[in-house]
């Protein structure tokens, strides 16, 4: 130990200008052993640190490092664990707790004592020493016991110290003055006693020397005693008399203070008063004006305005603590809300007249407006009531209860306006619609020349039209669902329905919409929470979506702007409550005159609730036009069932023949008006839905009477009908239905092939009898050159059978079959030429074939038909000239 305690100083300790006084080998206790030094140090220069260091042996080589340094004055406990039993494990605290277990107890015991001695010499800091044994603080009092410990530690300091270079050259030296001072060393430190003898001597004598110097100096330090004592006399006085200077400047202070609380609280007074001057007062011209303003000149209306944002402001204004207790702010408040209820008063019964004046103003009345079919337009009330428009929201946010009885008001009166209105104005369009028929008057009741319609608009919707019982011919339409020929109708008359009926969806919808926004903008329901009138409604009556139309107070102060909307909208129901009424009513009209205007109505309204949708999708006319498009759209879905309905209770005559259905010509006609009807319309895909309905319902019921068919073979039913569904669909060019028009095309070339293949196993019935027995032999396993020898398909039967049709016999046949098939084939579709040529190939076809087994069955017989491939060609030809 001690030779790595003279390395540990040498390498270590010494550079740094430090001494090792202690040190003990320890690991950390509870992990892995890892040795290392615990070192005690001070430094050699004051003022003395002293230092715990921890010192490990480098991993690269055999030399010590520094590894971490702590200050002794740091340390608050050093804990042994156990003072009466061996122990090598301690505890030292400084700023965390650091476990030791030590080489040996003698060590742990031997630097313990150290950091004892170090702290009382050097720190006299508390360190708490725990389960440490007394025998180690033995210098806990001082005594010559410990001075001689102390004393023997300064020796052991000195024991460590090493000579300078200074000190080294003067021994140096002086061992050479002696020479023999290595030789005989008893010699040397007797002359070095002498000379330290002497060295005494001369020291003594110089103090005897200065012992007079001694005394003067005494002396004067006796002089200057005493004038510190006369000097600190003066002070004394001075400082009493500067304590009575303190106390005046004292007294002086607190007046200042007291001053300057005063000019505070004077200052503050009058910022007081000028607030509540600046915002409590109102000018004599804003009363005058709120107690006598003229509300019908437009100045007078904005002098009230002004009046009443001054009223608000001053009575909005918020009062600091205290303020409300001064008689002058409650004098003040009194007055503004007399203000308040007098201005409120006159302003609700003058807006209260106007709205009344209004409602029973029947200048706007519709006769003036008959011939072109328009609504009165209401933008100069709106225009002269918008002037009124800040003063509802100052009513709004000063007196609820008159702003909602406004509100009532103007709904309960505006309503009947409108109602009166559009019952004219729809009245003037029923007049007008059942004009488009020919028959309109005796139909639909209409007489006079004024044009206006017998009875109410109930009993109009119960009319009927003239000759609803008679039943409908094979020819008539089956898409007038009120049993009207579609001939009655024609194209000019569903153009001018079609006029009318956008003229009503166009006065409609600017009226709904200036009505809305005037009522946004009046009734300021677009910039503040929303609250929702009381007005006159059923207890069940409800939004649309279910919200219940009465909401609790407390819920009417949480409305967001969308609540709003569904206010305004709320009071655009009440107000046009009989539009959507008075258009179903319409609606049912124009089906009951020509069930082909759910076509027209079906694209216009369907169009004007995308616009309205664009411009405000909760909007009240977007909500009413598309609950009235959804029964255009039933209307439309019904005059459909209809139409497949009646295809399939059709009758065919069993006397006559069929040629093209009633319903596929009638498809044909509905298809080509829907096209220019839906031509860049919204709801297409509607139409293409009916189209698909449709068309199977035709292809079903043609098989159906095709198969029920007794005069006209099944084949030509099928042919010529679906020719003509696949010439209507190729002309038309319906891109939904191309599944279908290519089933109509091979429909029609199949039933085609089979007509032609049965009309011509007639006119050689006898020789096609022959073949197929022959095919039936050979189909047998009977080879072809052997059929011959068949007793009944010998070559003499053979020849027999084919004398029978010679040119002129296969002429006559033709003539017979293409007399027949005239008969068969009706004439619209012609199709005559086209089944004929069909004939001519399928008749080649089989001469061909028949030639050929002639030729594999009966080779080298040399028998042959009786006429040629070109003979037939003239007989189809001339058959076909003559007829």
């Amino acid at each position: 130990m001690t030779a790595i305690k003279h390395a540990l100083q040498r390498d270590i300790f010494t550079p740094n200008d430090e001494r090792l006084l202690g040190i003990v080998n320890v690991c950390k206790a509870g992990k892995k052993k890892k040795n290392c030094f615990l070192c005690a140090t001070v430094t050699t220069e004051r003022p003395v640190q002293v230092k715990v260091v921890k010192v490990k042996k480098s991993d690269k080589g055999d030399f010590y490092k520094r590894q971490q340094t702590w200050e002794l004055r740091d340390l608050t406990e050093v804990d042994a664990k156990d003072a009466s039993k061996e122990n090598p494990e301690f505890d030292l605290h400084f700023e965390k707790v650091y476990r030791w277990l030590a080489s040996s107890t003698a060590e742990k015991n031997s630097f313990i004592s150290c950091i004892w001695k170090l702290n009382q010499r050097y720190l006299r800091k508390k360190v708490e020493f725990v389960n440490v044994s007394s025998q180690l603080l033995e210098e806990s009092v001082p005594s010559g016991e410990s001075q001689s410990v102390a004393g023997g530690d300064e020796d052991a300091l000195d024991d460590y110290q090493e000579l300078s270079t200074r000190e080294e050259q003067d021994i140096e030296s002086m061992m050479e003055m002696c020479e023999y001072a290595i030789s005989n060393a008893e010699a040397f430190a007797e002359q070095l006693s002498r000379e330290l003898q002497v060295l005494d001597g001369a020291n003594i004598q110089s103090i005897m020397a200065s012992e007079k110097q001694v005394n003067i100096l005494m002396q004067l330090l006796d002089e200057a005693l005493g004038e510190v004592d006369t000097i600190e006399g003066k002070l004394s006085s001075y400082e009493e008399m500067l304590q009575s200077v303190k106390e005046q400047m004292d007294q002086i202070s607190q007046s200042n203070r007291l001053i300057q609380i005063s000019n505070t609280n004077n200052g503050k007074l009058l910022d007081e008063i000028q607030f509540l001057v600046n915002y409590m007062d109102l000018s004599k011209g804003h009363i005058r004006a709120l107690q006598e303003g003229d509300l019908t000149s437009p100045k007078g209306i904005e002098a009230c305005i002004n009046a009443s944002e001054a009223l608000l402001q001053c009575m909005n204004v918020a009062l600091r603590p205290g303020h409300e207790k001064l008689m002058a702010v409650t004098q003040q408040q009194l007055l503004f809300a007399e203000l308040r209820d007098t201005f409120a008063r006159r302003l609700t019964n003058h807006l209260n007249n106007v709205f009344v004046h209004q409602g029973h103003d029947q200048s706007s009345t519709l006769s003036q407006h008959t011939a072109e079919l328009t609504l009165p337009k209401h933008s100069p009330l709106h225009r002269d009531l918008l002037r009124y428009a800040k003063l509802m929201e100052w009513l709004k946010n000063t007196h609820r209860e008159k702003y909602e009885g406004l509100s009532r008001t103007y709904v309960d009166y505006m309503s009947r306006l409108y109602e009166r209105e559009i019952k004219d104005f729809f009245e003037v369009a029923k007049i007008k619609m059942a004009g488009t028929t020919k028959e309109a008057k005796g139909k639909f009741g209409l007489h006079g020349s004024s044009g206006k319609l017998t009875g109410s608009t109930s009993s109009l919707n119960k009319l009927t039209v003239q000759g609803s019982n008679s039943r409908r011919s094979q020819s008539s339409s089956l898409l007038d669902m009120g049993n009207m020929s579609a001939s009655d109708l024609d194209v000019a008359d569903r153009t001018k329905f079609d006029k009318i009926f956008e003229q009503v969806l166009s006065e409609l919808e600017p009226l709904c919409l200036a009505e809305q926004d005037f009522i946004s903008k009046f009734f300021k329901l677009q910039q503040h929470p929303a609250v929702i009138p009381p007005l006159a409604q059923p207890e069940t009556e409800e939004f649309d979506g279910g919200t219940p139309s009465r909401m609790p107070p407390q819920a009417e102060h949480r409305h967001s702007l969308s609540s709003e909307k569904d206010m305004v909208r709320h009071m655009m129901n009440k107000i046009f409550q009989s539009i959507e009424t008075e258009l179903n009513s319409l609606i049912a009209l124009g089906d009951k005159i020509d069930s082909f205007n759910s076509l027209y109505m079906l694209v216009k309204m369907s169009h004007h609730v995308w616009t309205a949708e664009n411009v405000d999708p909760a909007s009240y006319l977007s909500t009413t036009l598309g609950n009235v498009l959804v029964t255009v759209k039933r209307n439309f879905d019904k005059c459909i069932s209809g139409q497949i309905r009646q295809m399939e209770e059709v009758k065919i005559s069993k006397k006559s023949k069929v040629g093209i259905l009633p319903f596929v010509t009638n498809f044909e006609e509905f298809a080509e008006l829907a096209e220019t009807i839906f031509r860049n319309a919204e709801r297409r895909g509607d139409l293409d839905k009916a189209y698909v309905k449709l068309i199977r319902a035709v292809f079903m019921n043609v098989e159906k009477v095709a198969s029920e068919s007794q005069k006209t073979p099944r084949d030509v039913v099928m042919m010529e009908n679906f020719h003509h569904i696949f010439s209507t669909l190729s002309r038309l060019k319906i891109s939904c239905l191309d599944a279908e028009r290519r089933e109509a095309k091979h429909k029609y070339t199949e039933h085609l092939q089979s007509y032609v293949i049965n009309s011509l196993g007639q006119p050689l019935e006898k020789l096609n009898h022959f073949f197929e027995g022959v095919e039936a032999r050979v189909a047998q396993g009977v080879r072809e050159e052997e059929v011959s020898y068949q007793l009944a398909f010998n070559k003499q039967e053979l020849r027999k059978v084919i004398k029978e049709y010679p040119g002129k016999e296969v002429k006559k046949g033709l003539d017979n079959l293409y007399k027949k098939v005239d008969k068969h084939l009706c004439e619209e579709e012609s199709l005559l030429q086209v089944v004929w040529h069909s004939m001519q190939d399928e008749f080649i076809r089989q001469y061909k074939h028949f030639e050929d087994l002639i030729g594999r069955c009966y080779p080298g017989s040399g028998i042959t038909m009786e006429f040629t491939i070109q003979d037939m060609l003239e007989y189809f030809s001339s058959i076909a000239q003559s007829h």
